[in-house]
């Protein structure tokens, strides 16, 4: 057999295109679905005896038990909010900690050790589609300039 192949013959990278979902691995499902619950809306999409996913718009959180390794340090998951300020509040609130970062950043650890950095929606480089933004009750949500100019500078700059 002939282990020669040409360039035609070896298959290309596909390009990803986005996140359908993360998940969290945590201790007690009652327990994470209550601690989110305080700080995020959210509907509960299913839920087994060892999963339970929350929707977050077109995307999902899949809350999965058997949390064991230690706390994150640097690895991290990006929630992006309407309102990153009431989410410092509900956290305070809740007595959950904030992470010592500059002001920029609001990162938290959950009971379990997974580390999640907020971020509010008018700064990050994605958009979400009108008609998604709409049926979220969010067509209300802009862009800062800084991040119009990210898109803008990729030929995907928001009408």
């Amino acid at each position: 057999m002939d282990d020669t192949r040409s360039e035609t013959d070896v298959p290309q990278p596909v390009r990803a295109i986005g996140i359908n979902h993360i998940a969290l691995e945590v201790g007690d499902l009652d327990e994470a679905l209550t601690f989110y619950g305080k700080l995020f809306q959210f509907e509960q999409r299913g839920r087994s005896e060892t999963q339970a996913e929350i929707d977050l718009g077109d995307q999902f959180i899949a809350l999965v038990l058997g949390r064991t390794q230690p706390a994150d340090v640097k690895r991290h998951v990006g929630l992006v909010v309407e309102n990153k300020e009431a989410v410092r509040a509900a956290l305070l609130a809740n007595g959950v900690d904030i992470l010592p970062l500059p002001d920029r950043f609001l990162d938290f650890l959950d009971p379990w050790g997974n580390r999640i950095e907020i971020i509010g929606y008018e700064n990050i480089q994605f958009t979400k589609a009108d008609h998604v933004l709409r049926g979220m009750g969010l067509d209300h949500l802009r862009k800062t300039e800084s991040a119009i100019e990210e898109l803008s500078a990729k030929d995907m700059r928001p009408d």
